[in-house]
């Protein structure tokens, strides 16, 4: 089923046209499909039916709260790398136990914070990390329950910049280096070892890496038994990649096939992180066009959306489909166009080379596939302001971040104490 389409000539998301949305919030705005958001949830939800496997979602996709609830209210863990998330989570509703923090480098003040919070899991990254975690456990007079991720060295054929798992990645410990760092975690009395993780990357289409590290992992698990350490839980990671343009990601049942298969009799908890699965194709950005500028080697679309508001095409060379908010006729004739912001960068841009239907100013154009790493990199370079994300299920939507106002965005900013009051 697709929550974005077209019906009497007008993009629709689920019961409401963005258009409608457009005039009542302006542009450009993020536009979340509840029912898309249910429909990801519900396909892992099928797919650890039967096994012993729990999914938590992988925030730093998309951290609106809206979003956390939605998933936590049908039985969704998260996967934290800040504090900010993980009162984030705690504001939507999940509870602590089911928050596993996640990151390579967490300072003692954020893990005390995590543990005073009594969060369910944390990810150690390195010896480190290990040492410190145990001298503030131990300053709490508790216990951490922790597993150790591990690097098994295994390439995830995915964007260089979103890779996680080779040697060469600042994530986990060397797999060859592991059964040190189990030894040293077994040594430490605050510290509990619950189990092995791992995360090889982002936007994997192909199982085959999949297989191959966990592969690796359940023969590191069978030697960390050996070694006398009791080894509970596999995090398996998320990564699993969308449609962006052309890609035929793995279905997520194939994928439990293949997991459920290689981990066979191994006896630990499963543990899932989507993020960009559960929510990518669940999300657009819709922008208006200001003006269109020819040229004489190319022609520009100019747009109210920029880079700083989805930086995924100018950071990751990434492509995002986009179409017009209103439909165009099948016999249309095309433009090849660059389609750009405002901002003063040459890498303010959000395609390029596309054909597409003519534009005009006052068009509104959906970027797809953009509930992702859209929202939660935006920035406010060029003092731009957020653009809101607004939340459509049904025939209903509500704005669930607000556009803030310049003037809310000069409050937040002091002048020091020796300069002058500006004279109004």
């Amino acid at each position: 089923m697709s929550f974005f389409e077209y019906r009497n000539g007008e993009m629709h998301a689920e019961g409401v046209t963005l258009a409608a949305i457009s005039a009542q919030v302006g542009t450009p705005f993020y536009c979340y499909s509840a029912g898309a958001l249910r429909a990801a949830w519900r396909e892992f939800a099928d797919g650890i039916k039967g096994m012993n496997a729990s999914v938590c979602y992988a925030m730093k996709a998309n951290s609106n709260l809206a979003v956390i609830r939605l998933f936590g209210e049908m039985g969704a863990g998260a996967d934290i790398v800040s504090v900010g998330e993980m009162r984030r989570a705690l504001a939507a509703g999940i509870p602590a136990e089911r928050i596993i923090y996640s990151g390579v480098g967490k300072k003692a003040s954020e893990l005390m914070e995590a543990l005073q919070a009594k969060v369910g899991q944390i990810n150690v990254e390195s010896s480190a990390e290990l040492e410190t975690l145990n001298a503030v456990a131990g300053q709490l007079g508790v216990r951490a329950n922790i597993t150790i991720r591990v690097n098994p060295d295994v390439d995830a054929g995915t964007h260089a910049k979103i890779t996680t798992g080779r040697k060469e990645n600042k994530f986990g410990i060397d797999i060859d280096l592991a059964r040190e760092a189990f030894a040293l975690a077994g040594r430490l009395p605050h510290l509990k070892v619950v189990g092995v993780a791992m995360h090889i990357g982002s936007q994997l289409t192909s199982l085959d890496p999949y297989r191959a590290a966990i592969v690796r992992v359940r023969e590191l698990i069978g030697q960390l038994r050996a070694d006398g350490h009791r080894i509970d839980r596999f995090d398996i990671g998320g990564g699993l990649g969308i449609v962006y343009a052309d890609e035929k990601p793995p279905s997520i049942a194939d994928f439990m096939a293949v997991v459920a298969r290689e981990t066979e009799g191994l006896g630990c908890e499963l543990t899932f992180e989507p993020g960009r699965r559960l929510v990518g194709e669940a999300g657009v950005l819709v922008s208006e066009v200001i003006l269109v500028k020819p040229g004489a080697a190319k022609t520009f679309v100019i747009v109210d959306a920029a880079m700083n508001d989805l930086i995924r095409p100018t950071l990751y060379e990434a492509w995002h489909d986009i179409l017009p908010v209103r439909q165009p006729r099948q016999d249309a004739a095309t433009i090849r166009c660059d389609i750009v912001g405002p901002i003063c960068e040459s890498g303010d841009f959000l395609a390029q080379n596309r054909d597409l239907p003519p534009l005009a100013a006052g068009d509104l154009v959906m970027i797809r596939s953009a509930g992702a790493y859209g929202a939660v990199m935006a920035s406010s370079y060029n003092s731009r302001p957020l653009v809101p994300e607004v939340m459509v299920d049904g025939t209903r939507f509500a704005v669930i971040r607000p556009r803030p106002t310049i003037d809310e965005m000069l409050l937040a900013e002091r002048f020091p104490p020796w300069m002058e009051p500006v004279k109004a």
